[in-house]
């Protein structure tokens, strides 16, 4: 079933994009899939029906329309460049406001049967993945190599729902320093699973990447997937 293109209230006026991808069944379980520094690229929108094959009803907010409405961009030297320049003029806080957003329009949709809602996200996505369990209602969380967790771990409290955290043993952007100290916060928490692929490098889960390592990829995933159908289904 083809993606489409919808329109989303903003807690504070206007309204934003989302990338919409919906099951064969046409109804499941909500999840936001929440981008990296690179916008709505070809990479999220193929994860977004990958995630409908398996049931979800899929959203993927454009997060940096505030900066510029519709920023696709690919992983090159040139493109790298400017997603980086929009991750540091990225307001975080603000980005989560819009999270919600998309979080509360996924529960209004018809399409969304149980009213369920998880949220899965990639690099910039997986911090604010983390941070969208510890500031809103959302049932659970997956997390890829979120970078700048450890700068919010006061927040960990905040965090009541069943959430997965994937690093890569060789990130740059998450060094190891961060993922133990990640790691230390969340032990002793049974809802919170924590996983280090060795050898392998920022960015693994993403095909086409010099950092792309399927083995570590299809882990992931296989663990992901496992909680998503344990807190919000579809249960056969």
């Amino acid at each position: 079933m083809p993606g489409s293109m919808i329109n989303i209230s903003a807690a504070d006026g206007g309204k934003f994009a989302a990338y919409l991808a919906e099951p064969a069944g046409g109804s499941g379980p909500g999840l936001v899939l929440i981008q990296e520094i690179f916008g709505i690229n070809q990479f999220l929108r193929d994860m977004a029906h990958q995630f409908a094959e398996e049931g979800y009803v899929v959203l993927v907010p454009d997060l940096f329309w505030r900066m510029q409405p519709g920023v696709v961009l690919s992983y090159n030297d040139a493109d790298i460049a400017q997603a980086f320049d929009y991750y540091k003029r990225f307001d975080v806080d603000q980005g989560i406001k819009d999270i919600a957003a998309s979080i509360a329009h996924l529960r209004t949709m018809p399409e969304c049967s149980s009213g369920q809602v998880g949220a899965l996200g990639y690099c910039l996505g997986g911090n604010l993945a983390y941070l969208t369990a510890a500031r809103t209602d959302i049932d659970c969380a997956v997390c890829y190599y979120g970078v700048a967790i450890e700068q919010s771990l006061h927040e960990a409290g905040n965090i009541t729902c069943p959430m997965v955290m994937h690093f890569a043993a060789e990130d740059g952007f998450v060094p190891p320093a961060a993922v133990a100290e990640i790691t230390d916060q969340f032990k002793g928490r049974a809802e919170i699973e924590i996983y280090n692929y060795p050898g392998v490098d920022h960015a693994f889960a993403t095909p086409g990447r010099d950092s792309y390592h399927e083995a570590s990829t299809v882990a992931a995933y296989s663990r992901s997937i496992a909680l998503l159908r344990s807190v919000l289904g579809p249960h056969d």
